[in-house]
Parts: structure tokens; sequence; C-alpha cells
């Protein structure tokens, strides 16, 4: 889907393109990515890095063309096998010729869109824009973390009335979602550092990178402290599990011990040998009185010992 925006005072959305406007293509199908090769010149390996959801965050010169691949945060359905995760989000510009591509429909995109029109100061220029995509892209990465946060508690409170294997799947996807978040974050401020002096910065995008670099730093700080806490979650209930398989262990086996005497005394006075109660009436008796007290002083015994 192609969409057009006039950025100057303000945000609107036209027919028609215009020199120095913003062509947003979301989910572009065959016919909008060949308009962008025949039509705009652009690289076509642009466009196959772009949609790669594996590219990593960086800048590119090529033919005139610099190109601008930022990671932003994606939200899958909660029972995927990774909620959340990142996807490439480019942004190319030449001349008047200014081209954003994602080949995922982002609400980030849709926020950063509506914000623009509520804002209404549009961009001074496309690193303006650039940076300002780079600071929505920072925040969004803060939302995310605290549904992340959100659904972590809410798994430990379900985990604190039972353990199994299902909560500790979707722990262990919700772990994959941070490293994904972190490592993203990571890429993307090394990208900011490197665009400082590859793009004609003024002092409006300084103020505007210094508070990228603020949000960015918060939302990796944050990813990494969700990250080892919810490790710690894990090994904390993964202990409890082992625990409890070692209590139940050790029950069963007090208890095979116990009766395991029981179980001898029958055998010895089964045995076809003369034992001196063949023709005693009190001879059964006898003989579970034996296992039982047998029986009993092992059930003190463990039981004194902590072993039952």
């Amino acid at each position: 889907m192609k969409t057009l925006w006039n950025t100057i005072n303000g945000i609107r959305r036209i027919e028609a393109w215009e020199p120095n406007c913003w062509m947003q293509y979301t989910c572009p199908s065959e016919a909008d990515q060949k308009e962008m090769v025949d039509k705009y010149q652009i690289p076509e390996y642009f466009l196959s890095d772009i949609s790669d959801a594996d590219e990593r965050a960086r800048f590119e010169y090529e033919e005139g063309w610099q190109l601008v691949i930022l990671r932003i945060p994606y939200m899958k359905e909660i029972k995927s096998r990774t909620p959340y995760t990142t996807v490439p989000l480019g942004i190319m510009h030449k001349g008047d010729v200014l081209i954003s591509v994602c080949y995922f429909e982002t609400d980030m995109m849709i926020d950063f869109v509506s914000y623009q029109e509520r804002r209404g100061q549009g961009f001074t220029d496309y690193v303006d824009m650039i940076f300002r995509l780079f600071l929505c892209t920072s925040v969004w990465y803060l939302k995310r973390l605290k549904q992340i946060s959100f659904l972590l508690n809410r798994a430990k409170r379900n985990m604190d009335h039972g353990v199994d294997n299902t909560s500790l799947v979707n722990l262990s996807r919700l772990q994959d979602s941070l490293t994904y978040f972190e490592t993203s974050i990571r890429g993307n401020e090394t990208l900011l550092q490197k665009l400082k002096f590859k793009l004609p910065c003024d002092e409006i995008d300084v103020d505007l990178i210094e508070d990228v670099t603020i949000e960015m730093a918060q939302a990796r700080e944050t990813a990494h402290i969700y990250s080892e806490i919810l490790e710690s979650t894990m090994n904390t209930y993964t202990s409890i599990i082992n625990n409890n398989m070692n209590t139940i262990i050790r029950t069963l086996t007090s208890f095979s011990i116990i009766l395991m005497f029981p179980t001898l005394v029958a055998s010895l006075f089964g045995m076809n040998l003369i034992n001196g109660m063949e023709s005693s009436h009190y001879g059964f008796p006898i003989a579970i009185a034996i296992s039982i007290v047998i029986s009993l002083g092992m059930w003190w015994i463990l039981r004194k010992k902590n072993l039952l």
C-alpha cells in the first residue's frame, strides 16, 4: 500500500507526488516494488534487504541513494512462538525523493503518522524525519517492554499456583522477545552514532539526537533488566520443580524401604524350611507382628533423619 504525505508545515495526505514529499510504502505489492525500481531508479537490492526480516540496522550509500535500515518493534499474536519481535524499516533518500518501506504493518508507524498530524509542524527536512523515527522507535520499544512486563507478572502469578511445562514455555518465548529487543536496540544505537557523522545535521537535529540517545539507552537498560529478571524467574521455578521431584523420589524411596521388610519376613517364613512355627497356631500372627514392628522401627528412623 502506497501513501503520499506532504510534510511542510504539518503532515497531510496528498494524492499525487510532490517534490520533497514522503512516500510511505507498507507491505508493498509487486507493482509497488516495480514502480520504485523503474520510476525512481532505486537499487533493487535495497528492497531485497529491507524485505529480509533479519536484516540488521545499517546505513548505505549507492548510486546517489541513501539507505537507512532501522529495526522497529513488531507484535505478533500473543500465542505465537515469539509474540514480540523486531522488523526492518527502510528509509531511502535521493534529491527531492523520500521513501519509506516496511514489509509489515506495525502499530508504531500508524502512531507515528497520527502523532505528527497532531503535532502540526511537519519535518524540516528528511534528516529531521529520520531522527524522529528513531525517537518514535525508542518510545515504542518502551511501550512493548511494559506489555512484556505485564505478561511476565501475570505468568508469575499463575505459576505460584502450579508450575507446568506450558508456563515455562511461555516464559521462554518472552525471553526470546527480550533478546530480539535488546539486540535490535543496540544495533539502532550503533546506527545512530554513525548517522551523526553521515547526515547533514543542524542544531535542531543535535538536540533531537540527544533525546533519542537518552530514550534508546533507557529502552536498552529496561530490556536488559527484564531479561535478567525473566532468567532469574525461570531458574527459580526450574529449581522448584527439581526440588519437588527430589522430594517425591525421596518419599517413594522411603516407602519402598519400609515395605521391603514385610516382604523379607514373608519370604523367610514362606520358605519350605524348618523354622519352628510350622505347626504353631500363632505362626501367621507372629510373622505379621514382626513385619509391623520392623516397619514401624524403620518409619521412626526415617522420620528422625528427615527422610520421610
